[in-house]
C-alpha cells in the first residue's frame, strides 16, 4: 500500500457542524483546518469496530478460514466506513481458535492493508457462561474454563495480535487468568456471564476493564437485585461496550445504561454476524442453525416466533440514527462512541488529529432517514470507496 502524495479533503465536523479541511501526505494527517465550503458531507475520522465475527457474507467463524475470506471482509468492512476493527473468534475447539488465529496473522502478513485495518484480535469465549440465556448463540460443548497455558498457545499462533478478551469471570481461574493477560498486555472484557457482584468485582481487581455488550449475553429474566448488570454498570473501572442496532436493546435500555456509564466509559459495537449486509431472507447457519434475517435488520432464530435474535447484522453506521433519534445524543458524540471512544482500547486510532493515520470517512445523514449513506473512505490516505 504506497503512501499517496498531498490531498485536501472538504467536509464537515460532526460535532460542530463547521467546514473543515484535512490535509494528508504520506498516509498521514498532516492538517485540520477550519474552512468554510460547500461541502455538505460530514467529515470524521473512520469508524473503529472492536467486534465483528463476519460481514457481507464473510465469517471468521467458520469451521474453515482462509487469507481471502480475511481480505474480503476487510473491503467489505470499508464500505460502511469502518477503517480499524478486531476480528472476533467466538466459542469453538482449540484447535479451530488456533488455526483462525494463524490465518488472520497470515492476511495481515500478506496484505498491507488488512494489517493497517487490523488493530488485533478479539476472542469471544470459550471461557463463557455455559448455561443457555447467557451462553448466547455460543456452542454449548466447546465452552472450558480458563486456561493460561491455551491463552498462550493462542498468542503464539496468533504473532502476538490478540489484544482482546471476553470472559464470563464465574469460574475460579478466572482472577488468575486476567491477571495473566493484563500482565501480556491484553484487554479483558467481562461478558456472556452470570457472575454474582464478588466475581465481577475480583475480575475487576485482577485487571478486567471492560463489558462486553453489556446487556446482550444475558438470561431472560434476572432478579431485580442480584444479577450481572447493576455491578457491571456501577463500576467505574469497567467501560461498557454496546450494539446500539435498535434490536439488541430497546432505546431506554441503552439510554439508561449510557447515562449509568457516562460517555467517557461507553462505546458502541456492531458485533456483525457473516449474514450481516445480505438480503433478507431464510439462512442455515454454522452458529444458530436455521435463521431469519428480516429487512429491518432483524436477525431472529427461525423457531415459528421470530422474536429471539440469532446476532447482529447491522454495520455500525445503522447506531447513528438510533443514537440520535431515539437516544437523544448529537451526531457528535455518536461518532466518538464509533472512533475515538473504542479507538481508546487499541492503541488509540479513530482520532482525526495532526500525526494520526489518515482514515478517514465521509458520510451523509438527513438526521431522518434509517441509514447514513457512506460516501468515501480513505485508508492511510488511499481513497478505497
Amino acid at each position: 500500500m504506497s503512501a499517496p502524495s498531498s490531498q485536501r479533503i472538504l467536509g464537515r465536523d460532526p460535532s460542530t457542524g463547521k467546514g473543515i479541511a484535512v490535509t494528508t501526505e504520506g498516509g498521514v494527517v498532516r492538517a485540520v483546518d477550519l474552512l468554510e465550503h460547500g461541502e455538505t458531507q460530514w467529515l470524521s475520522a473512520g469508524f473503529v469496530d472492536l467486534q465483528v465475527n463476519g460481514y457481507a457474507g464473510h465469517d471468521l467463524n467458520g469451521t474453515t478460514l482462509d487469507v481471502a475470506t480475511v481480505r474480503a471482509l476487510c473491503q467489505a468492512l470499508l464500505k460502511v466506513g469502518v477503517t480499524t476493527f478486531l476480528p472476533t473468534l467466538i466459542t469453538a475447539p482449540e484447535t479451530r481458535i488456533v488455526a483462525a488465529l494463524r490465518t488472520i496473522r497470515e492476511a495481515c502478513a500478506q496484505h498491507p492493508d488488512v494489517a493497517a485495518m487490523v488493530a488485533g484480535i478479539h476472542v469471544e469465549g470459550p471461557h463463557i457462561a455455559p448455561e443457555d440465556g447467557p451462553r448466547g448463540a455460543h456452542p454449548a460443548a466447546d465452552v472450558r474454563p480458563p486456561s493460561v497455558a491455551e491463552f498462550d498457545r493462542w498468542q503464539q499462533a496468533a504473532g502476538g495480535l490478540v489484544k482482546l478478551v471476553t470472559l464470563s469471570p464465574h469460574w475460579s481461574e478466572a482472577p488468575a487468568y486476567v491477571r495473566h493477560l493484563v500482565k501480556s498486555g491484553v484487554t479483558v472484557s467481562l461478558g456472556h456471564t452470570s457472575a454474582d457482584a464478588a466475581q465481577l468485582a475480583a475480575a475487576v481487581e485482577a485487571g478486567a476493564t471492560l463489558s462486553t455488550h453489556l446487556g446482550n449475553g444475558s438470561h431472560a429474566m434476572l432478579n431485580r437485585r442480584h444479577n450481572h448488570l447493576w455491578p457491571q454498570l456501577a463500576e467505574d473501572r469497567l467501560t461498557s461496550m454496546f450494539i446500539a442496532d435498535g434490536h439488541h436493546l430497546t432505546p431506554a435500555q441503552l439510554k439508561a445504561m449510557l447515562r449509568a456509564k457516562g460517555l467517557g466509559r461507553s462505546v458502541v459495537v456492531s458485533d456483525t454476524v457473516a449474514l450481516g449486509g445480505l438480503p433478507a431472507g431464510k439462512y442455515q447457519t454454522p452458529v444458530g442453525g436455521k435463521v431469519e434475517l428480516k429487512s429491518d435488520g432483524f436477525l431472529a432464530i427461525d423457531d415459528g416466533t421470530g422474536n429471539y435474535l440469532a446476532g447482529a447484522a447491522l454495520p455500525l453506521t445503522a447506531a447513528i440514527p438510533v443514537l440520535v433519534n431515539q437516544v437523544g445524543l448529537t451526531l457528535g458524540e455518536a461518532v466518538v462512541l464509533m472512533t475515538s471512544a473504542p479507538g481508546r482500547q487499541v492503541g488509540g486510532r479513530g482520532v482525526l488529529e495532526v500525526g494520526q493515520p489518515a482514515d478517514l470517512v465521509a458520510f451523509r445523514w438527513d438526521g431522518a432517514s434509517a441509514r447514513p449513506d457512506v460516501a468515501a473512505v480513505w485508508l492511510r490516505g488511499n481513497r478505497v470507496v
